[in-house]
């Protein structure tokens, strides 16, 4: 019998990960088009806004006061507002040692945003406040529990009530996952090789991915 353990301290992920990982939310894609003959200044001015609501400060009045104020549209301001949001949110759920500047920029590029306006999102997104923003989106969000602690082993069944299952090999499976829960399973060996592989095929195709442009808008 053999057995093997290992400790791990939190999920990882490659690097260079397109933020919007091969989707582009509608809110977004709206903006991309409504930015393109927006005043730098009024942008500056919503941006700030909505990165103080992304920090979950209460911003109803500057966004009444920007809107009275500016010469946009209800509707299109309010798509802007979104956009922003969006973007922003899409962009830090994803950790900064994952998310490269240079690749967060050239997904923008593919959204024909300007080099202005792209410049002023990497700011918020790599600049000073993302620590802040990143400890107010880890309380807001949503987030999955990561993996401790994994165990393993293989066992061989000498004699059962089943005779064709006699000396078969088994694989015995622990996760210990950070909210504390434990999850034992056993799988054949059969199972054990299609998990295998499934798993090369998924890091496979992300590797894949990471190789090409993943975001593309048609005229």
């Amino acid at each position: 019998m053999s057995s093997t353990h290992i400790k791990t301290t939190g999920s990882t992920m490659a690097d260079n990960v397109g933020f919007l990982a091969g989707r582009i939310p509608a809110e977004i894609e709206v903006m991309s088009k409504d930015l393109k003959d927006l005043d730098k200044e009024l942008f500056r001015k919503i941006l700030k806004v909505v990165v103080n609501a992304v920090e979950g400060k209460d911003c109803s009045g500057a966004m009444v006061e920007i809107a009275q104020s500016s010469p946009l549209s209800d509707e299109k301001f309010s798509r802007i507002v979104s956009g922003m949001y969006a973007l922003l949110k899409e962009a830090l759920r994803l950790p900064s040692s994952s998310l490269k500047q240079e690749g967060f920029k050239e997904d923008l590029r593919e959204l024909r945003i300007s080099e202005e306006f792209i410049a002023d999102f990497a700011s918020v997104v790599f600049g000073n406040r993302r620590s802040a923003l990143d400890a107010v989106f880890t309380q807001q969000g949503p987030r999955l529990p990561s993996l401790e602690e994994f165990r393993w082993r293989v066992d061989v069944a000498i004699s059962t009530s089943s005779l064709a299952r006699a000396l078969q090999p088994s694989v015995l499976m622990q996760f210990k996952l950070s909210d504390g829960n434990i999850c034992r399973f056993e799988v054949p060996v059969s199972k054990f090789h299609e998990l295998r592989y499934n798993v090369a095929l998924i890091l496979k195709e992300m590797n894949d991915l990471e190789k090409r442009s993943i975001l593309k808008i048609q005229d």
